[in-house]
């Protein structure tokens, strides 16, 4: 039997066992395996034990690999020679829990809740980011085994403990057990959904480059009045190099600043153009109603699939309480840009430290900080997998599955793709309304149910 043919009784095996799989995810939610927290040290261990346990219960080979951090767990299981061999990615630790205050019941004793607008949510923290999410994906798995006894594919989970502090180690750990690793396509559970109804397979992920400018004119704080109209104040040099960065549309004005990026297919671009996002609706919960991006751009391409320049900070002279009539010495900018398609995070730090020191009077001097780099991840819009998920989700949900670049990245994600040579299908169940990281996190009980029915679909699309 194929996990094509097997799949209605894998489904019916995920809807009677609801009950079994909600007490394992709360088991898992009371562990408070908080990453960041060195006094939680023992609770991420105690989470890590408890997947490591609970995929050997489902015949995967499981081990705990130490790190100098939180440890890793491995699980492998599936008939090896069979293709493709999927590597499923995934995290058990969470964020703190303050304000404590703020939660409605402690954040480690999981419940079940009803919205005012009649969904049935899970609360704790973890339930949504990532626990909630990884077990999705580990129930699909487990429906299938009790169902055919195999999984429809050799599966490799890697999931970590340090996704809520950077994820440290696990840099490092993949590189030095590339061999290992190297399958044929990686698997995300950690997005989102459009909405409450709507499945979506996240795209691409936007590369970053972080740097910090600080511009030096004087040798020393300056009395305005004596000096005021004859030197150059660094605020006002540094003030007009930043406002220079956009014309008056919105683009940025870098030389080969998008070099490497491209258009959208007619098809995306016309799914997208039936969202019904508009300024109004996203932008008035920050008490804002004009988009400020470039303006031949739909909402949607300026917040996901486009580039960015941002001003994240402005230091400069006296910024005390009361007045001081100083020209500073210096003045400092943090300055970021989000990067899309194939945009080369070197050539960007380049193009732009070539933009400030060519408008630089000639009593300036600048120096530069460099922080993050990371380029974008993207998944073909033709991929042959893509087409296979976005087809599985409609399925399940009786809608058209979107294909969507988030605006945000996940890092690994683009070393499975630079370290390991593999494309990620990203698919989560997440909400707007999830509180992530905030006080009372939920998922939806729907998002969980059908979320692992929608795994289950999609493993059996990708074995066919």
């Amino acid at each position: 039997m194929t996990p094509a043919q097997a799949l209605p009784a894998v489904l019916d095996k995920i809807d009677a066992d609801l009950h079994q799989s909600l007490e394992r995810l709360f088991d898992f939610l009371r562990i408070q395996s908080i990453s960041t927290d060195p006094a939680y040290k023992d609770q991420c261990r105690s989470a890590a034990e408890y997947v490591a346990n609970d995929l050997s219960m489902m015949g995967f080979n499981a081990a705990i690999r130490p790190t100098s951090g939180h440890p890793i767990v491995v699980g492998k299981g599936g008939s090896q020679g069979k293709t493709p061999r999927v590597l499923f990615y995934g995290h058990y630790d969470v964020q703190p829990v303050d304000p404590l205050d703020l939660w409605e019941a402690p954040p480690f004793a999981p419940r079940i809740s009803m919205l005012p607008d009649g969904r049935k949510i899970i609360v704790a923290r973890g339930a949504c980011d990532d626990k909630g999410q990884l077990m999705t994906f580990v129930e699909a798995c487990r429906a299938f085994k009790a169902i055919t006894g195999q999984l429809p594919l050799p599966i490799t989970m890697v999931i970590e403990g340090e996704e809520e502090c950077g994820s440290k180690h696990l840099f490092d750990f993949v590189k030095e057990n590339a061999d290992e690793f190297k399958l044929d396509l990686a698997l995300v559970c950690d997005t989102s959904m459009w909405d409450p109804t709507t499945p979506m397979v996240t795209t691409s992920l936007r590369g970053l480059v972080y740097e910090e400018v600080r511009l030096t004119c004087a040798d020393r704080d300056l009395h305005s009045g004596l000096f005021g109209g004859a030197v150059q104040n660094p605020l006002r040099v540094l003030a007009r190099i930043l406002a220079a960065m956009h014309d008056e549309d919105g683009r940025v004005t870098i030389p080969g600043f998008y070099g490497g990026v491209s258009e959208l297919p007619p098809q995306i671009k016309a799914d997208f153009k039936g969202l019904d996002l508009t300024p109004e609706n996203f932008l008035a919960d920050v008490g804002l109603k004009v988009p400020a991006g470039e303006k031949d751009r739909m909402l949607i391409e300026q917040i996901a699939t486009r580039p960015t320049a941002e001003i994240n900070g402005v230091i400069g002279g006296y910024t005390g309480e009361g007045a001081k009539t100083v020209i500073p010495a210096q003045a400092m900018a943090k300055v970021s840009f989000r990067l899309v398609g194939g945009q080369d995070p070197q050539k960007i730090r380049t193009a732009f430290h070539d933009f400030v020191r060519v408008r630089l009077p000639a009593d300036g001097r600048v120096e530069f900080q460099s922080f993050a780099s990371a380029p974008a991840t993207e998944l073909p819009f033709d991929s042959p997998v893509l087409a296979k998920a976005r087809a599985a989700l409609a399925a399940e949900w009786g809608k058209k599955a979107l294909a969507i670049g988030e605006g945000g990245s996940i890092p690994i994600v683009g070393d499975f793709k630079r370290v390991l040579g593999m494309d990620t299908i990203m698919v989560g169940f997440a909400l707007d309304d999830d509180r992530v990281h905030a006080p009372n996190e939920k998922f939806d009980l729907t998002s969980f149910h059908k979320g692992t029915r929608s795994w289950a679909r999609i493993l059996a699309a990708l074995s066919a």
